[in-house]
């Protein structure tokens, strides 16, 4: 696994054709996140998962300075709109969240002086801060707790109601009834009053 910082910030910018300030802080945060940890990358199911509060070309740095996944269910996102990321060392159980320090777009400034333009200042700046300066850390207690997220993918059970399979203990049981969460209004849409309609093919 790649741990250079040049290397690593390449890496990114290629799924994007650029760099910008939220790859460097994606990449840098992993970095530091694994270290405080303990943990090398890249990250599996028994070493660490990593929790990412927004979507977006941050991710792409988290991922490739950590080696965390969606698809290795290392990564997940719970997309409450900050710039920020919780290691989890699933070994102890201990977490710790970072986020970029309160002033750090003016502190980037300090660290890049000979450029006018905040944006390029800010991808300098952020290269070069010390990580003190760029992040603040926080011990965190997991809610829910770390084995209810990991939870157990080998299981599988369908929904009472829809008739579709739920993975990954994500059912709820609503009066004596095992619910997907949509069903038990606690997904991300509403179904239509309209009834499900399953294309077997299409006639020419």
């Amino acid at each position: 696994m790649i741990q250079n910082l040049s290397d690593l910030l390449e890496l990114s910018s290629s799924r994007h054709s650029h760099l910008c300030p939220r790859q460097v802080l994606g990449v840098r945060m992993g970095l530091a996140g694994l270290d405080v940890l303990g943990v090398k990358a890249p990250v599996t199911k028994l070493s660490a998962l990593v929790i990412i509060e927004t979507d977006s070309c941050f991710a792409d740095g988290i991922e490739v300075s950590t080696g965390a996944t969606v698809g290795h269910r290392t990564l997940r996102v719970n997309d409450i709109g900050k710039i920020a990321a919780t290691f989890v060392n699933v070994k102890t159980g201990r977490a710790v969240r970072i986020s970029p320090a309160p002033n750090v777009r003016e502190r980037a400034l300090i660290y890049a002086p000979h450029e006018q333009r905040r944006y390029f200042a800010q991808l300098g700046g952020y290269q070069a801060m010390p990580e003190e300066e760029l992040f603040r850390f926080q011990e965190v207690i997991l809610q829910p707790s770390l084995s209810v997220i990991l939870s157990q993918p080998s299981l599988l059970i369908k929904c009472d109601n829809c008739g579709e399979e739920i993975i990954n203990e994500r059912e709820v049981v609503v009066d004596g009834a095992v619910l997907c969460r949509s069903c038990a209004s606690q997904g991300y849409y509403l179904t239509s009053c309209l009834p499900i309609v399953v294309y077997e093919g299409v006639n020419n």
